[in-house]
């Protein structure tokens, strides 16, 4: 293994070479000046997005490797593009990481991250490198284009379905087992392999969103990354309705639950609040679904579920299997003492 420790000259010569081969259209300019000079697309809107990943708020080195936290970094923004109905285009990636770093693991984290970009034409056209007194932190930039009107999360209508585009509460489950020095007895191998790349490696639902975008006929969207609980609360607070879900409707698939009775652990739970699953969240006219069902592209298991409806006046009711109402707790909160149960751990 090398020693090689990292310095920021190395990281830049690094990132100008890696930048070099990530493909990618419309860069006049790239990695070596002090600004990166894009050609956007005439006449489409430009979307930008960024997301600050931290070691042991979003991801632990224990078990996370470079390579898993560069394509965690780059999926979580291709993730808010694809919300939106947008294609991303460019990239920037900022790293600092702690002194005494290999330059191997560094190199490791941007093929991680480039790995996920360059499936999606996405080119890395700068960012920025420090050192780190307190672990690593990645800072990802994202710019992306879409030529019709972008679809919100404050466009949902009273009379409208909820849905989901896939099951929800995988990468709760497998950082449920990931957090254990130990694999559970009796578990298959190839579920502990399936839900714990849900967590290291979410994939983004880029396809799928342009998909929707292009067919019509969705109200809003957002993309789940801090729980369908929290972040259903925030589409219907940006839309001024409410929403009912019906709990037994979530879509839990066989391993999530398997992962549950093998640990202990609450399926519904990690799919209310569990988080950092990366699907889309979205509302349509009830008269929708069918067509937009048929027609979704059913990658790495895409399947539209619809979960609930939109509703006049605030907040958010979850109904048990008897319609009663019941409490569920909120997913994850950036700026609270609290980390959810699955997410940004």
């Amino acid at each position: 293994m090398s020693a090689e420790r990292a310095t920021e000259a190395g990281l830049v010569r690094l990132a100008r070479r890696l930048a070099a081969r990530s493909g990618g259209t419309g860069v006049r300019v790239g990695i070596g000046d002090d600004c990166a000079v894009l050609d956007p697309t005439p006449g489409a809107a430009l979307i930008a997005t960024t997301d600050l990943l931290l070691e042991d708020v979003h991801f632990r080195r224990r078990w996370a490797e470079p390579a898993d936290i560069g394509w965690k970094a780059m999926a979580v923004n291709l993730s808010d593009i694809a919300s939106m109905g947008a294609e991303p285009r460019w990239a920037l990636v900022a790293l600092a990481c702690p002194a005494g770093t290999r330059m191997e693991e560094v190199e490791a984290f941007y093929a991680g991250a480039l790995a996920l970009a360059e499936r999606h034409g996405v080119a890395l056209v700068g960012g920025d490198t420090s050192s780190s007194p307190h672990g690593w932190l990645v800072n990802v930039t994202v710019l992306g284009e879409t030529p019709a009107p972008p679809l919100l999360r404050s466009t949902a209508r009273p009379g409208d379905v909820v849905a989901v585009t896939g099951p929800l509460g995988r990468a709760a489950a497998g950082l449920a087992l990931l957090e254990r020095r130990a694999a559970p007895r009796g578990l298959n191998p190839g579920i502990l392999a399936d839900v714990t790349a849900a967590h290291l490696r979410p994939r983004p639902r880029l396809e799928e969103a342009g998909w929707l975008a292009r067919a019509g006929g969705v109200t809003a969207m957002m993309d789940l990354s801090d729980g369908l609980a929290t972040d259903l609360g925030r589409l219907a607070a940006e839309s001024g309705v409410g929403a009912c879900v019906e709990l037994e409707r979530l879509p839990v698939d066989a391993a999530t639950r398997a992962v549950a009775r093998a640990v202990g652990g609450d399926a519904t739970a990690w799919a209310t609040g569990g988080g950092e699953d990366y699907e889309l969240l979205l509302t349509c006219a009830p008269a929708e679904v069918e067509r937009l069902r048929a027609g979704l592209p059913a990658k790495a298991g895409a399947r539209l579920s619809v979960v609930g409806a939109v509703v006049p006046g605030p907040g958010v009711r979850w109904l048990d299997s008897r319609g009663r109402e019941v409490a569920v707790a909120a997913g994850f909160e950036h700026l609270s003492s609290r980390t959810a149960a699955g997410a940004r751990r």
